[in-house]
């Protein structure tokens, strides 16, 4: 499937200084923009997928996978050309995408319901672990708002080993790069709300550090929580329903979050920097509470931080003073960002 370009803004057309050319994808109910960072900012260069209600998206080496409700598609030319991507994807409904970052090309799918993917390079096939399906099946995993088995709806890796966020069903574990999965002893446990025990099981993303494999940090429907032994042990350093938080890749104890004390309900950002003992706000530039809507995904571009609301509203702010503002509001219903630097 081919979708023409849309032709750029107008405004300063040269590239942002510096090496490099800086592009982000955003992934909306009505298909996906391509913005390149230029003198003027961020202008768009294309679109696509026209009329596709997309769920994520992400980016590697110029090749760019887009999730949606029917199925994956692929572009190799940042955008420019789309087509299917989704043979042997038992599952068209995809939560989440994600590229190993190790830089091969092998890409990782989460569906609803809950089932990964598993695809390398430019390969067409993508191939099921059997193991979370019968994971899925014998801990009756399930959804509130759906008739499905759960959904993947978050990954993250650190070289070898890799997790999973399972909404509703807990955390998954790969130490070998997604060939296989399994739930991590926190998940069995399943001792919700208490401190040094089990994970609470709507587990909605996933942070796994840079610096240790064995930290971990997961924001659930019954609050943040975190690991420093690869998930077996928890700590609930807030008690709220969230959906998504930053970790400082320096310092793990440095953290942005975006609580709420309900489904989309008096949703915030706060910040900690000493392991969640203390939160305070940082809504600077925003209305002090969202009454209707939070946050529901994070992403640092360099020096960034871009969060997407789940009303579909895209903001951004410097990490160093956290004031915020509305980023490309010509582009409504917002689900996903990626970002890709070349």
């Amino acid at each position: 499937m081919q979708s023409p370009p849309s032709p750029p803004n107008s405004g300063d057309d040269q590239p942002v200084s510096g090496s490099g050319r800086r592009f982000l994808f955003v992934a909306s109910g009505f298909g996906i923009y391509v913005y390149e960072q230029r003198a003027a900012g961020w202008t768009q260069v294309r679109g696509g997928l026209d009329g596709k209600h997309l769920t994520s998206v992400t980016a590697q080496l110029g090749s760019v996978l887009a999730g949606s409700r029917e199925g994956i598609y692929r572009s190799p030319d940042l955008g420019q050309s789309w087509w299917p991507s989704d043979h042997g994807l038992e599952h068209q409904h995809v939560r989440w995408l994600t590229f190993h970052p190790d830089g091969s090309g092998r890409a990782v799918a989460g569906t609803e319901p809950a089932a990964v993917f598993v695809r390398e390079g430019d390969d067409e096939m993508w191939r099921e672990c059997g193991e979370v399906a019968a994971l899925r099946d014998s801990h009756g995993w399930s959804l509130p708002y759906s008739p499905e088995a759960g959904c993947v709806r978050g990954f993250a890796f650190n070289g070898e080993i890799g997790y999973a966020a399972v909404e509703q069903g807990g955390l998954l574990r790969t130490d070998n790069r997604g060939e296989a999965w399994r739930l991590i002893a926190g998940s069995k446990e399943g001792v919700d709300g208490e401190r040094g025990m089990g994970l609470h099981l709507d587990v909605h993303s996933v942070v796994v550090h840079p610096t240790s494999a064995d930290i971990v940090i997961a924001p659930t429907g019954g609050g943040l929580y975190y690991s420093n032994d690869g998930g077996r042990r928890w700590d609930q350093l807030y008690a709220c329903y969230c959906r998504a938080v930053w970790v400082d890749p320096d310092r793990p104890a440095h953290m942005i979050l975006g609580p709420a004390d309900g489904v989309d309900r008096q949703g915030r950002i706060e910040e900690t920097e000493d392991g969640g003992q203390t939160w305070r706000p940082r809504m600077a530039g925003l209305d002090n509470v969202w009454p209707e809507h939070m946050v529901e995904r994070f992403l640092q571009v360099e020096d960034t931080l871009l969060a997407v609301l789940s009303n579909g509203e895209l903001i951004a702010a410097p990490l160093q003073s956290l004031e915020w503002q509305t980023l490309i509001p010509e582009v409504q219903n917002v689900n996903a960002v990626a970002a890709l630097l070349l």
